[in-house]
């Protein structure tokens, strides 16, 4: 993908300086304890509390290709914003962006808490993308879906969730979640993933139309990483067993299918997974 030296976002929240996602010392119970203590023996509790805020500031060092998948990924943020708010307007609606946040280890979203084991995520409560970039090499390393746009497509596939949210669709299927049983819950949710990787897909064709970033072989990339990340191939990599019921984001075919659907599309209209039987 051509993105060197092209516009970043500037609507990235990022916390990776944080340890666990956040500050430490939250002026918690130890360290009232503690203050106290100090005043009791005759001490000066400011020169502790500047110690301690201190520590629980100082910022965790990052590696230059930390910083340069920072980059990237602002670039990806930027052209979706670019993409979707101009899709949007076509129909005399305005797109309100979503805001990405990049952390490392655990996180505190709109939505709860969360650590890197979940992933990157789409959290509506707070209309942000969380993503701890660790995930690019695990994508890479353990995944087998190596290149940058593999990593384009997951961030757009989260955008995707984004979308869902202004247009309406992600409130309503999460109403139908929480009233149904377990098994025709998960079905829903795999309707809304495949849905996610069309958006991606619609996402992948504006930008190559408009802005010419596609390289040779990303879209291969883009289609090995969906592929990866399905659940058939997942839970017999995991559990050496399928389950179909307990799916949640489809199979490998099925998210290289609709994300294949959107980029060979590039309308808005082709990705009612709910109305044309995806699964």
């Amino acid at each position: 993908m051509k993105w060197i030296g092209r516009r970043g976002s500037t609507n990235v929240d990022d916390r990776r300086g944080m340890s666990g996602g956040q500050i430490a010392m939250g002026g918690g119970i130890g360290t009232i304890v503690i203050v106290a203590i100090v005043w009791l023996l005759g001490g000066d509790p400011s020169q502790v509390l500047n110690v301690m805020n201190n520590q629980s500031s100082q910022e965790v060092p990052t590696t230059a290709a930390q910083d340069s998948m920072a980059q990237f990924v602002s670039v990806v943020l930027a052209d979706t914003e670019e993409i979707w708010g101009s899709i949007f307007a076509s129909y005399g609606e305005t797109y309100r962006v979503p805001k990405l946040v990049l952390f490392r280890g655990g996180v505190q979203s709109g939505c709860g808490s969360a650590s890197s084991a979940s992933g990157p995520f789409y959290c509506s409560a707070d209309e942000s993308v969380y993503i701890d970039l660790s995930f690019c090499d695990e994508l890479r390393e353990r995944f087998g879906a190596p290149g940058d746009f593999a990593i384009a497509y997951v961030l757009a596939h989260e955008v995707g969730h984004h979308v869902q949210h202004l247009l309406g669709t992600l409130g309503k299927v999460n109403e139908a979640r929480s009233n149904t049983n377990q098994k025709q819950a998960n079905r829903l949710t795999v309707l809304l993933e495949l849905q996610a990787d069309y958006y991606a897909g619609v996402w992948a064709y504006h930008a190559q139309n408009t802005l010419n970033i596609l390289e040779e072989g990303d879209i291969a990339e883009a289609l090995q990483a969906a592929s990866a990340v399905g659940d058939d191939r997942i839970q017999m990599e995991t559990q050496g067993t399928i389950v179909p019921d307990a799916f949640t984001h489809g199979t490998s075919e099925q998210r290289m299918t609709w994300f294949k659907n959107g980029y060979m599309s590039g309308r808005l209209e082709g990705g009612d997974t709910f109305a044309r039987g995806a699964v």
